[in-house]
């Protein structure tokens, strides 16, 4: 049986009788994961997988598998499979028939959503957006008109380029900054996205792994057709179609290439 583990400072009793019973534990690193074993008094194999050994290991791992061997797949911090690697073993151990049951236990995406304030009856967890400008605000402006708060891991050292990106693509959405969570260094930020971007780009890159939390878009109607003409006639009056789109968008809270292709045709009219 394959059963991803959560490595956490809170696991649960059910997750550390399950790791004193695998034949076998699977972890990112053996390092951070051996420490956790000495807390618990656990002593068990590890072996490293992980996303440079992966495509190697696997046949070896799901053959000890198919014999019949009890094997745990734990991460270096938060849960296992979401942002971090274990997704072709679980597929490729379900395809072949081999039971597979998880242990839930610290998820810093669902502990940021309950943290951020913002709604929490309808989400989409987006993962890490792409590290350039250009790529982050198209991937954001396919995001735009979801009705969701919408989640994102982040690194530290992009954090203040990716809030204001945020806020040029989604204008001044409310949204939660979480650090650590469910660590001894908890903290959330809470603040409109252009207020968050201006504190990140003063005070400098948070420590620890951050979890981005942004709100949806406002609940009304939106916009009507004409609202949308007479802004971007507005801005094409000293702008060009991409500038104009590009501010119209943010102010009204719609996708960036909608408006676009609206400011392209209203160009064109004679």
């Amino acid at each position: 049986m394959a059963t991803p583990i959560g490595n956490a400072r809170d696991i649960t009793l059910r997750a550390l009788d399950t790791l004193a019973a695998a034949d076998l534990i699977l972890c990112e690193d053996t390092r951070v994961t051996s420490k956790l074993m000495r807390i618990h008094g656990l002593h068990r194999p590890l072996m490293p997988y992980h996303d440079h050994n992966a495509a190697r290991v696997r046949p070896e791992i799901l053959a000890r598998l198919a014999a019949g061997a009890v094997i745990a797949l734990v991460s270096d911090a938060g849960t296992p499979l979401v942002s971090d690697p274990g997704y072709k073993l679980v597929a490729e151990a379900v395809a072949a028939g081999i039971p597979v049951t998880t242990l839930p236990g610290a998820s810093s995406v669902l502990a940021g959503l309950t943290l951020a304030a913002l709604p929490t009856d309808r989400f989409l967890f987006a993962g890490f957006l792409p590290a350039k400008t250009t790529a982050r605000r198209d991937a954001l402006d396919e995001l735009s008109a979801t009705r969701a708060s919408l989640v994102f891991l982040e690194s530290a050292q992009r954090l203040a380029e990716m809030l204001a990106d945020a806020a040029a693509v989604l204008g001044p959405r409310p949204a939660a900054v979480c650090r650590e969570m469910t660590k001894l260094f908890e903290e959330v930020r809470r603040a409109p996205l252009d207020a968050l971007a201006r504190h990140y780009a003063e005070a400098g890159p948070p420590k620890g792994e951050v979890v981005v939390v942004i709100g949806p878009p406002a609940a009304d109607a939106g916009p009507s057709a004409g609202d949308l003409d007479a802004a971007l006639r507005a801005e094409l009056a000293h702008a060009g179609p991409s500038a104009a789109a590009a501010r119209v968008a943010a102010a009204l809270g719609l996708p960036k290439r909608q408006v676009y292709a609206r400011a392209m045709a209203l160009k064109a009219e004679p």
